[in-house]
């Protein structure tokens, strides 16, 4: 332990533990608190002028909640799941009883994707370098180090740098990956679904605040996620057959297109003119990137970056606090040596990873169906949990097995042979 510690000291007070996190988002600023915690030097690049403050749903996961203790950052989140009974309804007006997301098995806690995000950021220690508007155009690598040439895009200006490890976790297109892994379309898998989300201002029509419905059909639905305590988030999420035909038209077009001819109804029709005028809304397909190994040399891939397993999958934010940790973990297991700590990492993590990307093409039915037998099994499901019997299929249906061992458990403790940290008591 002593001689862990003192490598640590050689390293900051010799500058040679110093790290590159490219990306700015939660699985970015993880890594980087956590380096730093191992005994690294973080500097810090993101492509956008300033922090994002992006506040779709995301679901956190036992594996998550422990990742999220063991990096100290669990107790600046808490559960928004809301109280009032979630609803089913369609374009007509007429509703019933239906099931939210946070009724599924696996107990996961509702948020917004900028509480992770602010979350991670408290872990974060003062005086840490961060980079607005910069990014990687040229990375060369040789094995004592990493050579990057940085763009100040507010600027125009470039410099060239040396670090000893490079960490990219700037998304779906990550350029870290295309500079030193290949191009986007050699690693990307189309799922052929469209996504939009963001933040509703207020209550949707036809709904009582803080209220959550689904608005469920065949290849398209509607889903509300009310918290108890902020405004819903939207997800509209359909089925295409050209994915690059979504990305030629304004968001609003596509999306009243897709889900056309039809009259929309009250609460679809206002959740979908508010796509107009908010800020911050995300489009994009759903896909995921497939890699053979996640690190290359000295140079690292984390997050969405590595192995995006879709918003279908709900293990987005809780894969990127569980791959920060123990990455931090492996690199202080195998100060001296990078390769066998990246490799030891991987080995360690992408058994889960391989799981939430497989099972994703299943969990997609959860957010938008099919056809209209899964949608009737689906609004059966209420009524059915009230008997033991129905209860024990929607177990066998949603895989409470699967949830047990790949979603809640704590995937660091196992992978270093400990016990999960002891919970504590977390503000609201």
């Amino acid at each position: 332990m002593n001689d862990t510690v003192s490598m640590i000291e050689r390293m900051r007070e010799n500058n040679t533990g110093r790290v590159l996190i490219v990306g700015m988002g939660i699985s970015g600023i993880a890594t980087a608190a956590r380096l730093h915690r191992a005994g690294w030097t973080p500097v810090i690049i993101e492509r956008a002028p300033q922090r994002r403050s992006g506040g779709y749903f995301v679901a956190l996961f036992g594996a998550g909640q422990t990742a999220a203790r063991r990096l100290g950052v669990l107790d600046a989140m808490h559960d928004r799941s809301a109280t009032t009974p979630n609803l089913d309804i369609d374009r007509n007006g007429r509703a019933r009883p239906g099931m939210a997301f946070g009724d599924m098995p696996g107990k996961p806690w509702m948020m917004l994707r900028g509480d992770a995000e602010k979350a991670a950021f408290s872990a974060l220690p003062e005086g840490v370098e961060i980079r607005y508007s910069t990014v990687p155009t040229a990375i060369e690598q040789d094995p004592d180090g990493v050579d990057v040439t940085l763009r100040d895009t507010a600027s125009g200006t470039s410099t060239t740098e040396r670090f000893n490890l490079v960490v990219g976790a700037d998304g779906l297109r990550s350029t870290v990956r295309s500079l030193v892994f290949g191009p986007h379309q050699d690693y990307l898998r189309r799922l052929n679904y469209m996504i939009a989300a963001f933040e509703y201002p207020g209550t949707p029509k036809g709904l009582a605040p803080y209220q959550g419905a689904t608005l469920l059909e065949p290849d398209r639905s509607m889903w509300v996620f009310a918290f108890s305590d902020h405004n819903p988030t939207i997800l509209l999420t359909y089925r295409t057959d050209d994915v690059d035909a979504e990305f030629t038209q304004p968001p609003t077009e596509r999306i009243r297109a897709a889900f056309g001819p039809q009259p929309l109804g009250d609460t679809l029709g206002d959740v979908i003119d508010a796509v107009d005028s908010t800020d911050e809304v995300l489009f994009d397909s759903a896909e995921q990137v497939h890699l053979d190994t996640w690190h290359r040399g000295r140079v690292v891939l984390v997050g969405d970056s590595a192995w995006c397993v879709t918003l279908y999958a709900g293990m987005g934010v809780s894969a990127g606090f569980t791959g920060a940790d123990l990455l931090g973990a492996m690199l202080e297991r195998h100060p001296s040596d990078i390769e066998t700590a990246l490799s030891e990492w991987e080995k360690a993590l992408r058994p889960y990873i391989d799981h939430y990307q497989e099972t994703a093409f299943d969990q997609r039915k959860i957010f938008v169906m099919d056809n209209r037998p899964q949608i009737m099994l689906r609004r059966a499901m209420p009524k059915l949990t009230k008997f033991k019997l129905g209860t024990r299929l929607m177990e066998r249906m949603m895989r409470m097995d699967d949830i047990a061992e790949f979603k809640n458990a704590d995937i660091v403790g196992k992978a270093l042979g400990q016990h999960a940290p002891p919970e504590r008591t977390h503000s609201a």
